[in-house]
């Protein structure tokens, strides 16, 4: 039997933690969590997730922290991150764009545009190393 694809879960609101645990897990994937910035670097470092899916607003390094640390890393610089955020999707886009994150969701997302943007970066269609300088964020899924 295949090994089920494993995202990494990042966000601080435990109701919104495990209503996106329980549709991704819904939709056949493995999922660990983690609930700031210090554990968004460890969880990934010991699980490698296939995937991470990184609030921006995070206690003890908030996402922009994580995605600076990711970018500085190795074992982790190739995971493609996919941020679902209640920031202001201009500003926060902006922050974000030197990390290539493969796709910008703003909260609350509707679950069909989170599935799709994540199988998107799956599959690579999007997703660019967080270690590489381009000039562009994806915006949310039109």
């Amino acid at each position: 039997m295949p090994e089920r694809l494993k995202i990494l879960i990042v966000e601080d609101d435990d109701d919104m933690r495990r209503g996106l645990s329980m549709l991704l897990r819904t939709e056949g994937y493995d999922v660990v969590v983690a609930q700031d910035g210090v554990g968004a670097v460890s969880v990934a470092r010991t699980e490698r997730p296939d995937l991470v899916l990184l609030d921006l607003g995070l206690p003890a390094g908030d996402g922009l922290v994580v995605l600076e640390r990711y970018s500085n890393l190795p074992a982790l610089c190739s995971i493609p991150v996919v941020v679902l955020s209640g920031r202001d999707p201009q500003e926060a886009g902006q922050a974000v764009r030197k990390f290539h994150v493969a796709a910008f969701l703003s909260k609350p997302a509707e679950a069909e545009d989170l599935t799709r943007a994540i199988e998107r970066a799956l599959l690579g269609e999007i997703s660019m190393p967080l270690g590489s300088r381009a000039d562009s964020v994806p915006a949310r899924w039109t």
